[in-house]
């Protein structure tokens, strides 16, 4: 059954509903849990798993004690900020932490009085719907493909290119050896290393690589952990060396914010920005908003 063959039945169906009982099963639509069940499928369970066994191993804010100037960049920010790792935790699961006392969404205006304001939340990784939508709805068929991710970090868009895409190979680069070696005991745990590795290094050194990449992923990449010449300098390496026409390019946030913070200009004839539908329900845990910061361009 297809999308125009279920609208119709369930307009069918809520028309044979007693108009009295109507409301009572629209706002168990809207509000009910069990439909988000049925979203629920193999793929999303092997990725909660592989974030329960992370969140194992990783402080609440998954930053390490080396990641100083990420942390001092966050500390500079105009709003106090702090780091919440989208694809360890939910929504709902933020909630419970921040019941607990684990966690807060809020600080103080001025020590010792009532006067709060929420924190700005910011996170290095895709969520799991994230992951769902970029390879089932942004990207097309990857069989065959070759898919590298800058900065994998703790390996949230390998897994999720694992189970939710066919793609040949996937690769991940990073420069912490304590990520490179956590997203290995991952992917040695989960039987993922027949198509996916990991390697310890710098995108700027990885020049034969990134000309035979289908797929490059860039997910807020460079701002917390380069300083801005250090971001210019991979920018204009990867501008360079990413030129197979028909690959396609992967940012959050968009290419023009990225490249307008640093006043780079983007070369004219390297890419062009192609249409993503964002109107996919992935259940009531998924913000529109972050769906539409993923944005697909293709090396013309």
């Amino acid at each position: 059954m297809d999308f125009s063959e279920a609208r119709m039945k369930l307009r069918e169906l809520l028309g044979s509903v007693n108009p009295s009982e109507l409301p009572n099963l629209l706002d168990w639509m809207r509000n009910s849990d069990e439909l988000d069940q049925l979203l629920i499928d193999n793929n999303k369970v092997i990725l909660q798993s592989i974030a329960e066994d992370l969140r194992a191993r990783l402080p609440i804010d998954a930053m390490l004690p080396s990641e100083t100037a990420a942390q001092n960049k966050m500390q500079m920010r105009e709003r106090p900020t702090v780091h919440v790792d989208s694809f360890l935790y939910s929504d709902e699961q933020v909630d419970s932490l921040c019941q607990e006392g684990a966690m807060s969404r809020n600080y103080c205006l001025s020590c010792g009085s009532l006067r709060t304001a929420p924190l700005d939340f910011i996170s290095h990784s895709f969520s799991m719907s994230e992951l769902q939508f970029l390879f089932q709805n942004v990207l097309p068929d990857l069989s065959g493909r070759t898919v590298v991710d800058v900065g994998s970090r703790l390996g949230a868009v390998l897994y999720g290119g694992y189970v939710y895409s066919s793609a040949s190979r996937l690769v991940g680069l990073e420069l912490s050896e304590d990520f490179v070696r956590l997203q290995n005991d991952m992917l040695h745990k989960y039987r993922m290393a027949d198509r996916v590795q990991v390697l310890h290094a710098n995108v700027c050194t990885q020049e034969v690589l990134l000309q035979g990449t289908d797929v490059l992923i860039m997910n807020n990449v460079f701002e917390y952990f380069m300083e801005p010449s250090e971001q210019t300098g991979a920018w204009k390496f990867i501008m360079k060396a990413f030129r197979k026409r028909g690959s396609l390019l992967v940012t959050v946030p968009s290419l023009q914010e990225s490249l307008d913070a640093l006043q780079v200009p983007l070369p004219p004839g390297w890419v062009e920005e192609l249409p993503v539908d964002y109107n996919v329900y992935l259940g009531r845990d998924t913000d529109p908003e972050d769906l539409r910061q993923i944005h697909l361009y293709r090396v013309v």
